[in-house]
């Protein structure tokens, strides 16, 4: 029998730190191993693709936005923990009408990906199932990015292990048009979290399509452009805004939800239509606004006839006609329903309750799921692809927004409006007393207001954010690739945080933290880096420092 000689004892301090100095080195030499590869007119590599050839695990490709279109330059992506990231504007990646493996225009086949500030277009293939990103390795982050017009947006494995984030992306008209292709079809991988996102107007298929045991679809809006109008794409006809077809532990909160007139289906959020295969069987649905424009027929939420657990329907706003749920054993709580509820200004879809709405204040605490998971939203939707706090006072409003903060017995209702990234706030002090008339248990449909009083207007925000540099300071000499390090805060939420370099936008977070590797190869001489925070009420304060770059 094989006996291991290895004692604790036969090791004298000189030789356990040899030994620790040995590992620590090999890590130090890991990390500096990991290089950026800059792609782009002038640069180390001309194409992304040429530059994901040569990457090795943990590199990060810089993909120059100002270079122009890449055109026809579609391949697999084989290393791991790669970031892939637009600088200088989002760069275009046009499929050209090529493909990579019969799969679409970037087949993933590494782990631990993130994809950040990139726009997408032109997937297809020969079985009408070309997707802009293909997932066939193990875990994706995407952010920041636009995918329209292919026949899939994203398309990923069934492995059962992945975990997947989207968040801050912009999906548009995807879809071949049979209805088997989607803006996003994520596939039986653990868990999806898709957040702060805008997708619409998919090409008769969904607007989002997840097999995940897990969902946390938060903060979204899901609409599309009346064929009239014009869109950042074609509109669509999409079928189910949400389809979540074998069921899983799924978290709905905070969302838009949208059903335009013109659809090829009534229903908006399917839940276990094709079988509640997955393990978990639990839908929450949560302070969500959805807006049938459909005049005819609607299905708000559609519950496949396996799923036995009660769904849980808290604090949403259910605007038009139609069935709020088809599964009889829903647990309706404190939603409200009519045809045209008093929203600030529907059209432009500034979607907070107007002053006096009955949806004030009327919400209740969603307090946690059976797992823990808190379901009260800290955020709403920005658009476009983005995300604010949720401020709440008192108790919590109706719907996807909050307009009101409970004070003293008086209700100070807030309206914002949105135009592009600019946001004005206007603050006011209502007081009223509502008489109510429920038709379904925990649901409102009928309100009428008693009166109504109006005291001074509350201060607005005006205080803007604090932002500083971690790195690197101020009058340092600098050369290589440079670690950028911002922080902001605020006395409400920090929205967005940009970093210019001697002017040039070359970066962009939704957090209160931006992290950037700037590649000084080739820029010696005296830089400037000014970056500039936002609050949730287009306050804004920018800090400066200006760096000397050598060799």
């Amino acid at each position: 029998m094989f006996r291991s000689s290895f004692s604790p004892s036969r090791f004298n301090t000189a030789q356990i730190a040899i030994a620790f100095a040995i590992a620590l080195s090999c890590a130090i030499l890991a990390t500096a191993s990991a290089a950026t590869l800059s792609v782009g007119i002038g640069k180390a590599f001309p194409t992304p693709c040429s530059a994901f050839a040569s990457a090795v695990d943990g590199d990060t490709v810089e993909i120059d936005g100002s270079s122009g279109a890449y055109i026809g330059d579609v391949c697999g992506i084989y290393a791991n923990k790669l970031t892939i990231r637009g600088v200088n504007g989002r760069p275009k990646i046009d499929a050209g009408g090529l493909n990579a493996m019969g799969k679409g225009t970037w087949v993933v086949i590494g782990t631990g990906t993130v994809i950040d500030n990139v726009e997408m277009f032109g997937a297809k293939v020969t079985d009408k199932n070309g997707a802009a990103i293909r997932l066939d390795g193990r875990d994706l982050t995407l952010r920041n990015s636009f995918i329209h017009d292919n026949e899939d947006g994203i398309l990923t494995s069934n492995d059962g292990v992945s975990n997947i984030v989207i968040e801050f992306t912009e999906f548009g008209h995807n879809g071949y048009g049979d209805g088997f292709s989607h803006n996003l079809y994520v596939g039986h991988v653990n868990s999806l979290v898709f957040r702060g996102n805008y997708s619409h107007d998919a090409n008769v298929g969904h607007d989002l399509k997840s097999r995940a045991e897990k969902n946390t679809i938060s903060y979204n809006r899901f609409s599309s452009t009346p064929p009239s109008q014009t869109g950042s794409t074609a509109s669509g006809q999409p079928s189910y805004e949400i389809d979540l077809p074998n069921a899983g532990t799924s978290y709905v909160i905070g969302n838009v939800i949208e059903q335009p007139a013109v659809n090829q289906n009534p229903a908006m959020l399917a839940y276990g239509e094709e079988g509640a295969s997955n393990a978990g069987k639990n839908l929450y649905v949560v302070n969500n606004t959805f807006l049938n424009d459909n005049t005819s027929s609607g299905t708000f939420v559609f519950v496949g006839s396996t799923v036995t657990t009660p769904v849980l329907l808290q604090n949403n706003i259910f605007a038009g006609v139609g069935t709020v749920s088809t599964q009889a054993s829903s647990v309706n709580k404190t939603n409200y329903s009519a045809l045209n509820p008093a929203f600030v200004d529907r059209t432009n879809y500034d979607l907070h309750p107007a002053s006096g709405s009955p949806m004030i204040d009327a919400g209740s605490a969603p307090g946690t799921a059976a797992d823990g998971t808190a379901l009260t939203p800290a955020s709403q939707y920005k658009h476009v692809a983005g995300i604010e706090a949720r401020p709440i006072a008192g108790n919590i409003d109706i719907g996807a927004y909050e307009a009101a903060s409970t004070t003293g017995g008086t209700t100070t209702t807030t309206t914002t409006t949105t135009t592009g990234n600019t946001s004005s706030t206007t603050a006011g002090t209502t007081s009223t007393t509502a008489n109510t008339t429920t038709t379904t248990p925990g649901n409102t449909t009928t309100t009428t207001a008693s009166t109504t009083t109006t005291t001074a207007a509350t201060s607005p925000d005006t205080i803007p954010p604090v932002v500083s540099f971690g790195s690197p300071a101020n009058g340092a000499t600098v050369f290589g690739h440079v670690a950028v390090s911002v922080t902001a805060t605020d006395d409400r939420a920090v929205a967005r945080i940009t970093l210019r370099i001697d002017g040039r936008q070359v970066a962009g977070t939704a957090n209160s933290t931006l992290n950037y590797s700037w590649n000084a190869t080739r820029v010696r001489g005296s830089h400037t880096l000014t970056a500039t925070a936002y609050d949730t009420s287009n306050n804004q304060a920018s800090a400066s420092v200006t760096v000397r770059v050598t060799r």
